[in-house]
């Protein structure tokens, strides 16, 4: 069994662990510094990331809103977004030869619109500062020892690594999980986020495409187990993506890693209303379309939408409502203007299960926050051990916030060791 001795040892080739790496040895050329991955590629969740174009991060450069993106961390990355943050990254990136462009959304990507680009800007960088990248690595077994020149010892199938500081930088990996375990850190239960909602309904059923702003809210009955507190900050508003199979888009996203332990509870299954014109409520629509029936009493409502709904939507609404499509604004009813107003701007729908968003999947759980340091996110039970990105109980609303918190935790981390090492 062939063994390598190195003076930090990092588990994962991802965000994370490589950003870790390479900060470590450009911050400190005399640490030896190895990266364990264990697939045929580093890198390969930036690779897909962004639909293959790489959401580096966001456009927000204050570190206290952006720490509002965080359902997870967003008390405890405060500090480090102080320390290293969005505007960072950019730097970072730009001084190698890395440019950035910001979308309207807030998002942030290569202005090459390949992910290819951060990939070969870190491979560089390892290779420049010879930072030893080795493959086809996964680790069995995580031993403590007792040596004084090495604190640690790692198991793989024909392989064995010992080194002075451990890095674990495993991402979601419950078999990573199981081996922290073993070194007395508590694991918070993983449980899925960032995900879509499934939803069989008439009213939304042969509408894939439509996307408009929406706000929703969800409810639940008081026998599913869960509190009205945890209810009542489950709402979201935003750009809302009909799909083939429910609801998509970051308004629905966003919602689903705020309540990914509650609908998890639920085995998401749930009930929530919709407002398709979430600058209205249902008394100002009612007032908008009794203002149409006064004005244009001879204009048809099956082919003229209020304004500010998509004309395929408008229309299954009032299918719906069994609204009749030869009816005109003179012959609708105050009993049906109240029913139309209400089903815009509060219809229910049921959530029956899930769907992964693309192929960015995203847990909310990992190490207990409580026992890490965020100063250096350096483990309190060992000082030699070392947690960044998402092994650790933190994750954000989609838009580049994941990586970004991927990118802070590594870069702190590498620069405490340069200096301690």
């Amino acid at each position: 069994m062939k063994t390598t001795e190195t003076d930090v040892a990092i588990i994962g080739g991802g965000a994370a662990g490589f950003f870790a790496g390479i900060n470590l040895a450009n911050f400190n050329s005399a640490i030896k510094v190895t990266i364990l991955e264990k697939g045929k590629q580093v890198l390969s969740k930036v690779k897909i990331s962004g639909g293959g174009r790489c959401n580096v991060t966001h456009a927000e450069f204050d570190p206290k809103t952006l720490s509002t993106n965080y359902p997870r961390g967003q008390k405890e990355m405060l500090g480090p977004f102080h320390q290293f943050m969005t505007g960072d990254m950019f730097a970072w990136l730009e001084e190698r030869g890395v440019e950035l462009k910001i979308e309207e959304d807030g998002r942030v990507f290569p202005v090459s619109d390949s992910s290819q680009t951060i990939i070969d800007c870190f491979k560089s960088e390892a290779d420049r500062l010879d930072v030893n990248v080795i493959t086809n690595t996964g680790i069995d077994e995580i031993i403590r020892l007792n040596e004084s020149e090495f604190s640690w010892e790692l198991l793989g199938k024909g392989s064995r690594v010992k080194a002075k500081t451990l890095i674990i930088a495993s991402g979601s990996s419950p078999k990573m999980w199981r081996l922290v375990q073993t070194l007395g850190h508590k694991i918070i239960e993983p449980v899925p986020s960032l995900f879509t909602f499934n939803i069989k309904d008439d009213r939304i059923k042969d509408l894939a495409g439509i996307s408009l702003n929406a706000a929703v809210e969800v409810f639940t009955t008081k026998d599913r187990g869960v509190s009205k507190q945890q209810m009542k900050s489950l709402q979201s508003s935003g750009p809302l993506l009909i799909t083939h199979w429910g609801l998509s888009g970051p308004c629905i996203l966003k919602l689903s890693a705020w309540g990914a332990r509650t609908f998890y509870g639920l085995n998401h299954q749930f009930q929530m209303r919709i407002n398709w014109l979430p600058q209205h409520n249902v008394e100002s629509v009612k007032s908008l379309l009794e203002d149409l029936k006064d004005s244009q009493p001879k204009t048809f409502l099956y082919p003229n939408p209020t304004e500010g709904i998509p004309k395929r939507l408008w229309q299954s609404l009032l299918n719906y409502l069994s609204i009749d499509r030869e009816m005109n604004w003179s012959n609708i009813s105050k009993s049906q203007i109240q029913l139309l107003s209400e089903e815009i701007c509060s219809g229910v729908f049921h959530v029956n299960g899930k769907s992964t968003f693309k192929d960015e999947f995203v847990t909310a759980g990992g190490v207990d926050l409580k026992e890490i340091d965020f100063k250096t996110f350096q483990s309190k039970r060992h000082n030699d051990l070392f947690f960044v990105g998402e092994v650790l109980n933190i994750d954000a609303v989609t838009g580049g916030f994941n990586f970004q918190a991927a990118w802070t935790s590594a870069y702190l981390c590498a620069k405490h060791l340069s200096e301690a090492v």
